[in-house]
């Protein structure tokens, strides 16, 4: 697979140094929308979620991961026009790799493991390649 080096406009944000901030970037370069208004809306919903007994309660940042299962996260998605497709049940093993040929054209979401990543029409824009030269698994994605 194709890589392209993209920061979601982090940088250009006046955001310096490097962070957890995947799934923020990954948002920023598949939606098109400004770095800056996606981190706001993720450390939002990340300061209000509630505690739970796997999940602390969050700071009011963006920077150090976003719980992607919670129902704000989902919801958000939703509002940019987003439909999430699994493509791993447990127990069903591998079935999609990050692979141009496994995934469909057009602006993706990718979760892999411990990661997003933003694949636009197989090519992978990110800071670095995560493709694991073809072998990562893919969980499931959000399209658009």
């Amino acid at each position: 697979m194709t890589f392209v080096y993209h920061d979601g406009g982090r940088a250009e944000a006046g955001y310096k140094g490097k962070t957890g901030d995947c799934v923020c970037r990954a948002i920023c370069i598949a939606s098109g929308r400004p770095y800056k208004e996606v981190y706001d809306r993720l450390a939002e919903g990340n300061a209000k979620q509630r505690k739970s007994k796997h999940t602390g309660k969050r700071s009011r940042s963006a920077r150090n991961g976003i719980y992607t299962t919670r129902k704000w996260f989902k919801d958000y998605m939703k509002e940019l026009g987003f439909t999430w497709t699994p493509t791993m049940t447990i127990g069903s093993g591998c079935k999609v790799h990050l692979r141009a040929d496994e995934l469909p054209s057009g602006r993706l979401l990718c979760r892999v493991t411990r990661h997003y990543c933003a694949v636009i029409d197989g090519v992978i824009h990110d800071t670095y390649d995560c493709s694991r030269k073809g072998s990562r698994c893919v969980y499931g994605y959000w399209s658009r």
